[in-house]
Order: structure tokens, then C-alpha cells, then sequence
């Protein structure tokens, strides 16, 4: 492989574009009112397009790479795409939770507990799960697990098409 493409090009376009669609998904959910209890479709829709970016993505540098591709870069490629998208959605994730709708996290809490009350837990043990995720609702641990998250579904995502996908110069003599 003489002349390599660089696959950062790819690694930002896609990253950046994904991140980008998902906060508009995010916007759109806010503004029908629907963010703090989302339709599980949302959830089907922003996994297929997660999948598809990253898939997109490593097709369009083994293309651009004259039909090659090995799993690392393939690996390297769906990682990078999910890690940065993660990155623009910790951004927007703290502009919102910020100045947007500050009172996010205590909706969001109000929505759990009465999903809770709802299950039959009992108000201790609905106090007990609210002083445990406390510690998990400052921004910097919400953007690393989101961060971390991506990174692992990206890397499974990517491990698996980056298999189908890879094709080296020695396959083809």
C-alpha cells in the first residue's frame, strides 16, 4: 500500500455529521416535548444511524483507498467516528443541561421516581437509587461515560464491518 489515504478526513466528516444529527434528534425531541421520557423509537433510530455512519464511513475510505482496507484501520476509523461524535454530543449536552433547560437533571429525576412508585419500590429504596445517582449527574461524569459508551459501542461496530469489510493487496494475487 504505496499511497495511503489518510483516513482522518473520513474519522471528522462522519464524526462531526453524526454528532450533528443526533443533536438535532435531540432538539427536535425537546421541542415536541418529549425529551424527558423519549418513544423507544428514538432510541431504534439513533442506534441505526450510529451503525450507519460508522459503516458509511469505513466503506467510503476503503473506497477511497483503492478497495483495501485491514481491520485496524477499519477498527481505527469506527472508533474515531463514534468518539468524536460522542464529543460534539457531550458539548451540546452541556449547553443544554447549562442554558437551555438547567432544571433537566431534577425533570429527569421526577420521571425515574415516578417510574419507580409506578414498579412498587418502595420511597426508601426510590431514595436510596436517587443518592446513588446523584454522583453520576455532574456534567463531566455524564460526558466521560458517554464518551466511554461510544467508544465501546464503536469499537464493537466497527470490529465487525472492519472484518467483512477488510480486503488486503495479498488477497487479490
Amino acid at each position: 500500500m504505496e499511497n495511503q489515504v489518510n483516513s482522518k478526513n473520513f474519522i471528522v466528516n462522519n464524526g462531526v455529521l453524526l454528532g450533528v444529527v443526533s443533536i438535532v434528534i435531540n432538539l427536535v425531541m425537546y421541542a415536541m416535548g418529549m425529551h424527558l421520557d423519549p418513544h423507544w423509537s428514538v432510541g431504534l433510530l439513533t442506534g441505526v444511524l450510529f451503525i450507519g455512519f460508522i459503516i458509511y464511513g469505513i466503506k467510503q475510505f476503503k473506497t477511497a483507498n483503492g478497495g483495501f482496507l485491514s481491520w485496524g484501520q477499519g477498527v481505527k476509523i469506527g472508533v474515531g467516528i463514534a468518539v468524536l461524535a460522542a464529543l460534539v454530543g457531550a458539548i451540546y449536552q452541556y449547553v443544554f443541561n447549562t442554558f437551555i433547560e438547567p432544571d433537566f437533571m431534577s425533570q429527569m429525576m421526577e420521571v425515574q421516581n415516578q417510574k419507580m412508585l409506578d414498579q412498587g419500590l418502595t420511597e426508601e429504596q426510590i431514595e436510596a437509587a436517587n443518592e446513588m445517582s446523584k454522583s453520576f449527574q455532574s456534567p463531566t461524569m455524564i460526558a466521560a461515560f458517554g464518551i466511554i459508551g461510544s467508544a465501546i459501542g464503536g469499537f464493537i461496530v466497527a470490529a465487525i464491518a472492519g472484518a467483512v469489510m477488510k480486503k488486503s493487496e495479498e488477497e487479490t494475487y
